[in-house]
């Protein structure tokens, strides 16, 4: 079970890992459209902003889709075997499951609880996936679904039909299966999802009216839902809806903010409801505490390769407000830290709102900075003062709490690995190393090869997968695989076995490998089974 959830882990490296350069440029652009801070330069009507806008649309394509990213990318870390069209096949399948929902609610809304006459968006129910009307069920509904379609394309991809059906084989007998498979689900779907959303529109008409204690809960759930994507539910109805003011929370700051710097009141008094937009704290100075906590517990060998994963995805996380590429990096490897997480996030947002601090902090700096600090800071410095010292305090919170658990508990958090050896190399170790590689014709296939052969060929190999640089594989007979010495002498930066689990540290490039280990693994079955030889269990 430990290796399927570490597999799954791993497997979710390959879509976050495109968050990290989205997110900066997210981040770059929105500040370069700021009128607060550029002033004319990024009037809307001029050509600065027209640009930037470009990119800045650009920027936010993963995020603005990332069920269809999460529903593309797993199979390529989940599929044992022909992960390309595994994808395809999670595609089809998704948007074919998306098909069933919009067709059953559009005939029968009213049945299953759900008005389906309103436009799709943020506290309806509803979203749009690839132009589908649909339930919006998040990136745990992606997640579901492709959790499907590799499970019958890990069974079923290599069934043999009859000649006269051969048309149907391999991805297309995938899609007849996951077709029909899609239908039950699709009602299942329809008929619960809609009870959870109601559950938690009950939830945050509690949530207005609990002052502080409301305020807290509501961070906390913000947090702890995003796996399922139902914090959507949470924030969405307070920011752009009336569950705390009219018109949500960040249109009616927007309209008041002339008002409310021209009074000498408290902005606790002014604004009561701001509290429900202060969940940036956590996204700004509990992610800053939470990557020197990764930092601090690497191991002294690695700590290079740590900062140069923390670094942008921190930055992301601070500058622009899109926490993903950080909390992804250790929400599925160790979930209870990230519960942990989410219990500082409800204590940090509570505080920061007993100590009178309320507004617009649903995002990054860019958004603090711009409509709140710099509109507002020449009457309220003393309150905004207030919070970034609380903001500093949970720096060193989230950073001690981290720290302890990760150490206390050795969660394999990044740098923890049980890496045999990572070598920095020098220009000159590069050059040289480089040289040996092209003489010895140690290319992807050649360290491909090496490493098959060192695990005991192809039918020793259960499954293979790979992480962000780790070859993850089960082996039938673990007697058959080589010391870690040998797979160094072929590449490898070093090699870690868990009874027949086996980890073969190869670096960033380790897709390359893998792509060229499936089609030898692949090539040694074909010539295996026209041998007459049968395959090892």
């Amino acid at each position: 079970m430990m290796q399927k959830i570490q597999r799954f882990g791993g497997a979710m490296f390959t879509p976050v890992l495109l968050f990290a350069f989205a997110g900066i440029m997210a981040g770059i652009s929105t500040l370069c459209m700021n009128e607060q801070i550029l002033g004319s330069l990024a009037s809307p009507s001029g050509m600065w902003y027209q640009i930037w806008n470009i990119i800045n649309q650009g920027a936010w394509t993963v995020f603005n889709n990332m069920p269809l990213v999460f529903v593309i990318g797993l199979p390529v870390g989940l599929a044992k075997k022909q992960n390309a069209r595994a994808c395809l096949e999670a595609l089809v399948i998704y948007l074919t499951f998306n098909y069933f929902v919009n067709t059953i609610l559009t005939q029968w809304g009213t049945v299953f609880g759900v008005d389906f006459t309103v436009d799709a968006g943020s506290g309806t129910g509803l979203a749009s996936v690839a132009g589908i009307k649909t339930l919006d069920m998040g990136m745990l509904g992606a997640i579901m679904i492709a959790a499907i379609v590799v499970w019958l394309h890990n069974r079923y991809f290599d069934t043999k039909l009859p000649e006269f059906l051969g048309i149907f084989k391999g991805s297309t007998f995938i899609y007849i299966l996951g077709f029909f498979v899609m239908i039950p689900v699709a009602f299942l779907a329809v008929l619960i999802w809609p009870q959870i959303q109601h559950g938690i529109g009950a939830l945050q008409t509690f949530l207005a009216g609990a002052g502080p204690a409301g305020v807290g809960i509501y961070a906390f759930l913000n947090r702890i839902l995003i796996p399922t994507g139902l914090h959507h539910f949470v924030y969405s109805p307070f920011l752009y809806d009336n569950v705390a003011v009219q018109g949500g929370v960040v249109a009616y700051w927007t309209q008041h903010l002339a008002e409310f710097a021209a009074s000498g009141q408290p902005l606790k008094a002014l604004f009561p409801q701001g509290g429900f937009a202060l969940y940036g704290m956590e996204k700004i100075f509990g992610s800053i505490g939470i990557a020197l906590a990764f930092y601090a517990t690497a191991k002294k060998d690695r700590k290079k390769q740590v900062a140069g994963l923390l670094i942008p995805i921190t930055l992301t996380a601070v500058v622009a407000g899109v926490t993903e590429p950080l909390e992804f990096t250790f929400l599925f490897i160790c979930p209870p830290l990230f519960a942990v997480h989410a219990v500082l996030s409800g204590i940090l947002d509570m505080i920061t709102y007993m100590a009178g601090v309320v507004g617009n902090f649903a995002g990054g700096l860019i958004e603090f900075a711009a409509i709140n600090w710099i509109p507002m800071g020449g009457i309220y410095y003393m309150t905004y003062i207030k919070q970034v010292l609380i903001g500093i305090l949970f720096i060193g919170v989230y950073f001690f709490v981290f720290k302890t658990l990760i150490l206390n508990f050795d969660i394999k958090t990044p740098g923890r690995e049980e890496a045999e050896e990572v070598k920095f190399f020098s220009k000159a170790d590069y050059k040289e190393k480089k040289k040996s590689g092209e003489k010895n014709g140690n290319t992807y296939g050649q360290r491909a090869a090496d490493f098959l052969s060192s695990l005991g060929g192809g039918e020793n190999i259960g499954d293979v997968t790979n992480c962000a640089t780790r070859l993850r594989l089960t082996v039938k007979d673990i007697s058959l695989v080589q010391d870690a010495a040998v797979f160094k002498a072929a590449g490898a930066h070093g090699l870690v076995v868990k009874g027949n689990a086996v980890q073969v540290i190869v670096g960033m490039d380790v897709a390359n490998v893998r792509d060229e280990f499936e089609n030898m693994m692949a090539r040694d079955k074909g010539n295996n089974e026209a041998a007459g030889i049968p395959a090892k269990e």
